[in-house]
């Protein structure tokens, strides 16, 4: 489940023109900016220590961990990083969303779908494992929430697939896409096709004139006058 255990994400308000200046001057200090938003409660504009927020993101439970979080001067809350964004060149991280989280609430969130075992398609058949849905969509209520969900493929034969009814199902989580859509499938390797021969066809002669009837006979000679 998604409750791995962290100290308290402290979160100082920030007040002024939100612009790349201030958030410059954010990085700069050490910190990045963030948003805390939800549970019926006004947005409120942070600034987070993003050594905190990185350990969170690379946990096992990772963006669906939920925490505390201690906004100065409001009361501690349960929360989890919904969206995030990194640097593209370095990947520093640069800004996050949190999203205050009520216990006893359903939501909906994305796990990530984890593999396991060599397919006996794979190790015996020649096939090839097509990992196609790396995350599902589930709802259940924030203490239910799983890490990720582990898949048993080692009887997997070739052409066999894993659909999401095949996932593990328990009574605490409802899974949101369609049954039947495919998680993972083995597939035939698939065969370099023969370089096609074409014959060379015989260039066909132009003619003139009419090609499929007979040619008309020649005019009989004039009689001569006498």
């Amino acid at each position: 489940m998604a409750s791995t255990k962290f100290d308290a994400v402290v979160a100082t308000p920030r007040s002024g023109k939100f612009n790349k200046n201030h958030a410059r001057r954010v990085r700069v200090a050490g910190k990045i900016p963030a948003v805390v938003y939800g549970a019926g409660q006004d947005a409120v504009a942070v600034t987070v220590d993003p050594k905190v927020i990185i350990k969170i993101l690379h946990s096992d439970s990772g963006h669906n961990t939920i925490f505390d979080l201690n906004v100065e001067g409001s009361a501690l809350v349960k929360a989890m990083i919904v969206d995030w964004q990194n640097e593209p060149i370095k990947g520093h991280l640069l800004h996050i969303d949190m999203k205050r989280i009520a216990m006893d609430k359903m939501m909906r969130v994305s796990v990530p779908i984890q593999l396991v075992g060599i397919p006996l398609g794979v190790k015996m058949q020649g096939g090839i494992l097509e990992h196609v849905m790396r995350e599902v969509e589930v709802e259940c209520l924030p203490n239910d929430i799983p890490s990720h969900l582990d898949v048993d493929v080692s009887a997997l034969e070739l052409h066999g697939v894993i659909h999401i009814s095949d996932l593990p199902h328990s009574g605490s989580i409802k899974f949101l896409g369609e049954e039947g859509a495919t998680v993972a499938h083995i597939t035939a390797v698939k065969e370099e096709a023969a370089p096609e021969v074409v014959a060379a066809a015989e260039p066909e002669v132009a003619k003139k004139g009419k090609t499929d009837a007979a040619a008309p006979a020649a005019p009989a000679a004039d009689a001569k006058k006498k």
